[in-house]
């Protein structure tokens, strides 16, 4: 855990891709616990934040994640196509 603390700025994309098992949410509270305070984390996902429990294994450990993710943070939604299909070349 004390190499996710170090880096002062740790990126998780595709979070939430799939819902974390019980020790993936247990590890990415302690991570965020870590970073609090001292750290930027960005997370990127294709998840709307209403929809972010039902990903977080348990109702009470997905409380405590989201909590701590939403205080201090910035909130970016982006809409419209995605760059994929917009600078896809077709052969």
């Amino acid at each position: 855990m004390k190499k996710y603390r170090k880096p002062r700025v740790l990126i998780l994309d595709e979070w939430l891709l799939y819902p974390l098992k019980e020790t993936e949410a247990k590890d990415l509270l302690e991570i965020i616990e870590l970073r609090t305070q001292t750290a930027s984390t960005l997370f990127c996902s294709q998840i709307d934040i209403p929809g972010r429990h039902e990903y977080l294994y348990d109702p009470t450990l997905a409380d405590a994640i989201c909590d701590r993710i939403k205080h201090n943070s910035y909130v970016i939604t982006l809409k419209g196509e995605h760059m994929r299909k917009l600078t896809a070349t077709v052969d």
